[in-house]
């Protein structure tokens, strides 16, 4: 089965538009067979993908570190929850165990994941279609940015990501750039 890790926030934002899709990313990951990876919470937009997807019949992986299930954050009705040591373990089996990883709206957690990962595929460690959902515009400064460094010479072929607005399209394109051995 083809797992997508999805970064995206334990809070769900102002905007009740975020939970929103992130509730149809993870109802549209399940729909299609494709099993979700995540950061293992109950709470915000991590819990809205994760209840839409197992609500649809989807596959769910938690991955959280042990601290984060004291405080009680822990999704206790996914299909498998994996407790880690800390935050660096957690990127590192939410990338092993994913063929491809999107990026939802979240803070500074969510840029944490994605920037490793990006690091990671920029060094040659892996070459996992990687996307961001561009919510309400919401990744548009980055691209931007990222745009930016390419121009400039600081990023190149191998380091693009995909963007979307819609949820469907950007998985059409996560699922054409997957490496299949």
């Amino acid at each position: 089965m083809v797992h997508v890790a999805v970064f995206c926030g334990a809070s769900s934002g102002r905007d009740p538009h975020y939970a929103a899709v992130a509730a149809q990313v993870g109802a549209s990951l399940a729909r299609r067979g494709l099993g979700v990876v995540y950061g293992g919470g109950h709470v915000g937009l991590m819990g809205a993908v994760a209840d839409a997807a197992m609500a649809a019949g989807g596959r769910v992986v938690g991955v959280i570190p042990g601290f984060m299930t004291e405080r009680e954050l822990a999704h206790d009705r996914v299909s498998e929850l994996i407790t880690v040591k800390d935050m660096h373990e957690r990127k590192l089996v939410m990338h092993e165990r994913s063929q491809a990883v999107m990026a939802l709206p979240g803070g500074f957690g969510t840029l944490d994941e994605l920037f490793e990962l990006l690091t990671w595929r920029q060094l040659g460690l892996h070459a996992k279609p990687m996307g961001l959902l561009n919510v309400n515009g919401f990744y548009a400064p980055l691209l931007e940015q990222m745009a930016r460094m390419e121009r400039d010479g600081f990023l190149h072929g191998s380091t693009r990501v995909l963007a979307h607005e819609a949820v469907d399209p950007l998985i059409d394109l996560l699922l054409a750039n997957i490496i299949r051995p």
